[in-house]
């Protein structure tokens, strides 16, 4: 295995970590979640939508061979994370620093799996 997948591994695994553990705040500690998506201004029932675009969206990244559908996922994660970093910051709380980790994991993640044409 050549040092790029090496890091493509790394670095998507880093990646899925952080969006399960999203997803799974969203399920497990709901009345957090659903204080901080009333503080952002966003509806509450996008909740568990989200929750399970984010496990599709792993499932597609580490599971699928299909580089559609692997396209697609890095695109709605790509949409969902400028959205949280745009609404942290449009409200001025400072929690955009997790949003903006997971876009620096997301465009590492991309980048090295288009060096390793996964994508």
């Amino acid at each position: 295995m050549n040092r790029n997948k090496i890091f493509y591994w790394i670095v998507t695994g880093l990646f899925c970590a952080f969006m399960l553990m999203g997803a799974s705040m969203y399920v497990l500690n709901n009345d957090h979640v659903a204080q901080e998506f009333i503080k952002l201004g966003f509806p509450l029932y996008l909740i568990y939508p989200m929750a399970v675009a984010k496990v599709l969206g792993v499932l597609a990244l580490i599971g699928l061979k299909n580089k559609s559908l692997k396209e697609w996922a890095y695109a709605g994660f790509f949409f969902e994370i400028s959205l949280a970093i745009s609404a942290h910051l449009n409200v001025g709380d400072g929690d955009h620093m997790g949003a903006v980790v997971a876009m620096v994991l997301l465009i590492a993640s991309y980048f090295f799996a288009k060096k390793n044409e996964i994508v």
